[in-house]
């Protein structure tokens, strides 16, 4: 099962870099990556560098304790749920950067589970105060990224059609 997940989290991905390489071809890719549809809703990049952002939270805090393996801790705040988007926008490579590390770190701590493990590790999610078993836990990073990228993606569109 955690196998399977992890197939369709690559899958996922490719849809999400999609959108990235298609803004990277723009003669001034900052500028779709920081625009918004409207007052208080997010640009194009916390979009994307908040589903890396995401999976780095899970790979070295919520499934395990491993906060020494965090590669962009110093931007969690930025970009983790519940966060207020800022004016500074992340380029195409530093959000690639984000996207490989946050997924790296979240597939070697998945690494270490096994689908016994699936339905009996709990742990706490901190903002909601709510347990989640592993396999719970597994479903909402995979809908995550796409609800994430379809986001980005609507956005970039109606960026694209202003």
């Amino acid at each position: 099962m955690i196998d399977t997940l992890i197939q369709a989290f690559e899958f996922n991905r490719t849809r999400t870099i999609g959108t990235l390489d298609q803004i990277a071809q723009f003669d001034d890719p900052q500028t779709a990556l920081g625009w918004c549809p409207g007052d208080g809703r997010a640009h194009i990049a916390w979009q994307l560098a908040h589903i890396g952002i995401t999976e780095e939270l899970f790979g070295v805090d919520r499934l395990a304790k491993r906060h020494e393996d965090a590669r962009h801790k110093e931007i969690w705040g930025r970009f983790q749920g519940g966060s207020t988007p800022d004016d500074l926008i992340p380029t195409v490579e530093e959000i690639r950067s984000i996207l490989d590390d946050g997924r790296s770190i979240m597939l070697d701590t998945l690494s270490r589970f096994t689908d016994d493990q699936l339905d009996t590790f709990v742990w706490i999610h901190p903002r909601l105060g709510k347990e989640l078993n592993l396999r719970t836990t597994l479903n909402i990073i995979n809908w995550h990224e796409s609800h994430h990228q379809g986001q980005a993606h609507i956005t970039l569109n109606l960026f694209n059609n202003r």
